[in-house]
């Protein structure tokens, strides 16, 4: 096919501010499409502070408005109670949500043509792109919550309508994908494709990382452990901490952080109280010093789960940012991880929830940290050798482009 695509996103986030943790993965993969030819241009609800339209890198970005502002509760992370539940406040604010998102997309319609709707996050987002199936290619993009809010019984009927107007699918992890297809997407239509990594602003150097040691008080010479993502079930941290009396015990001069915000961060500032020279929870931190943490760090660990309402992440993008980091990581082999993480060649996969075999895996490295770099080395030749966004962006125009195919929709209709 010949000329750029014109690809619309619709998400429920996308990042507010230059350093802003929500939805970097979005921006990143509109840029790289840019960066390949194609016009993008991303629809994300309006938050407290964003703005009606603006562009970042040649990716135009429009706000839509769907509630007053104190109750604009969807998306940026702010919908789910632990990951494992709907917030009250966003369950009433859904329908509002739809309504706004479809009498937007309409209008952008109506002054301009695009060949395809990217719908990230299939629920709500590809129930709301299903009415325009006949007048552009459209299909759901999975990315972990989303999943399990599908398979409800409420949904479930509302999500297979849906995937019956769709002519593509992308996930982040084989399991994901399987799940929705079984909802009513044909397997074989479907592309499963690891999230990238930006090597260039994620890369190891030593001396930078020396900041964060200082600001945490981790002496240059002792290991330091490292797991970042938000503070719910499903990143699997209450798993870490389970074992972390024995490791912290077994090596001495170990030091642990975990960043970042969410629910459960002050049970856990609770749990590790007695080790706090050694354990530290900074909160969450942005993406301007995400990096120098990596570079601080020796091993990253996420011992990622599926919560009790089968809830679980695709491919984490902390992963991938530590590996190109230059980290080994330790992390549970289940969804999308084994598709960045080979065990004993980028660092170690354990089985989930299984503490033991975390603490060994952990252990291991700590006591062979020579080893440990050499894992690392590898994660970062990965990394830069098959996980960039420019590639990663190519094997999203495949999929669009199969999509507009069968959708047999004209470009630019």
């Amino acid at each position: 096919m010949s000329g750029g695509l014109k690809v619309l996103f619709l998400t429920q986030t996308f990042p507010r501010f230059a350093d802003d943790t929500a939805g970097p993965f979005i921006q990143e993969l509109a840029r790289g499409l840019v960066a390949g030819g194609d016009e993008v241009t991303v629809l994300t609800p309006h938050s407290r502070g964003v703005a009606d339209a603006w562009e970042v890198d040649g990716v135009r970005v429009e706000s839509f408005r769907y509630a007053p502002e104190t109750i604009e509760v969807i998306g940026y992370s702010r919908s789910l109670d632990r990951d494992e539940s709907i917030r009250a406040a966003a369950f009433l604010a859904t329908p509002l949500y739809a309504l706004s998102a479809r009498r937007k997309i309409r209008r952008m319609l109506s002054r301009e043509s695009f060949d395809l709707l990217h719908a990230h996050w299939v629920v709500p987002n590809a129930l709301v792109a299903a009415p325009f199936a006949k007048r552009l290619a459209i299909g759901p993009g999975l990315h972990g919550s989303d999943v399990f809010l599908a398979e409800r019984g409420g949904v479930r009927s509302l999500v297979g309508r849906s995937l019956a107007r769709s002519s593509f699918l992308t996930g982040c992890s084989p399991e994901l994908v399987d799940r929705v297809c079984a909802l009513g997407f044909p397997r074989a239509r479907a592309s499963v494709i690891p999230y990238g990594v930006d090597v260039e602003t994620f890369s190891p150097d030593r001396e930078r990382g020396r900041e964060w040691r200082d600001r945490l008080g981790v002496p240059e010479t002792a290991p330091l452990l490292l797991g970042v993502g938000r503070m719910v079930t499903k990143k699997g941290f209450h798993v870490l901490l389970e074992v972390l009396p024995a490791l912290l015990d077994d090596f001495p001069s170990a030091h642990v952080c975990l960043a970042g915000a969410g629910d459960l961060l002050d049970a856990f500032r609770e749990r590790t109280a007695r080790w706090s020279d050694r354990v530290h929870l900074p909160g969450i931190v942005l993406r301007d010093t995400l990096p120098d943490l990596y570079r601080a760090s020796d091993i990253f660990v996420l011992p990622a789960v599926h919560d009790v309402k089968g809830n679980v992440d695709g491919l984490p993008n902390v992963i991938l940012e530590a590996m190109a980091s230059g980290l080994p990581v330790v992390a549970s082999g289940i969804s999308g991880i084994p598709l960045a993480v080979e065990d004993g060649v980028h660092g170690a996969l354990v089985e989930e929830r299984n503490a033991e075999q975390l603490r060994s895996a952990l252990a291991g490295l700590l006591s062979a940290l020579g080893r440990a770099r050499e894992m690392g080395d590898n994660a970062r030749r990965k990394a830069v050798r098959e996980l960039t966004w420019g590639a990663v962006a190519g094997r999203y125009r495949e999929s669009y482009v199969a999509g507009l195919s069968r959708a047999g929709t004209p470009r630019g209709s």
